[in-house]
């Protein structure tokens, strides 16, 4: 039977959920976490040697919330650590969290096999289905935005904003740019 942690039983016990756990929880239930599982499992390495590897799922939920808040590797590393709601997110627990060797390892995975633009794509077609759509761009913190709809000589306007920063060789990213997490409506 495994323990919980005194952070858990805290974490577990609050009233009040902060934003970012809200954030989160709706994230798991619009992403179609499966279907992006059947397409990055035929290339996951199956641990025959070395040490086994993280489970596929906790390593695209660890790589979905570095996008999100767009953390460095080390960063991801840092906030797992530290942050409850995250480590709730991808299932982990105190005992064994992917350090940030292992999280750059996964987002060059995941850039050699092209696999990042299928994600991509593939996460938003599932949120255009759900009338939300996942943008490029850069953020400041990951929330949802419901905005009205906006005349079509708007719509046409608004371009799709990309990353100010220049890439650095050990941050992979979804379709090789920063992801705005950021959700509005689409037509």
């Amino acid at each position: 039977m495994d323990q919980i942690t005194f952070s858990e039983a805290e974490y577990h016990n609050k009233k009040h959920q902060i934003r970012r756990a809200v954030f989160l929880e709706r994230m798991d239930k619009l992403i179609p976490w499966k279907q992006l599982e059947k397409k990055v499992a035929r290339y996951y390495p199956k641990g025959q040697l070395g040490r086994p590897p993280y489970p596929l799922p906790t390593m695209l939920w660890v790589h979905c919330m570095q996008l999100f808040y767009n953390l460095s590797d080390p960063a991801m590393e840092n906030a797992l650590y530290e942050i409850e709601s995250m480590r709730y997110f991808a299932g982990l627990k105190l005992d064994r969290l992917p350090d940030e060797t292992t999280i750059l390892k996964f987002g060059h995975f995941l850039g050699r096999h092209g696999l990042g633009k299928v994600l991509f794509k593939e996460v938003n077609k599932h949120m255009e289905k759900n009338g939300l759509m996942l943008r490029e761009g850069s953020i400041v913190d990951a929330s949802i935005i419901f905005l009205p709809q906006a005349p079509p000589r708007m719509r046409a306007a608004s371009a799709i904003r990309k990353c100010t920063r220049p890439e650095k060789t050990n941050s992979i990213t979804l379709a090789g740019r920063c992801i705005l997490a950021s959700m509005t409506r689409s037509d």
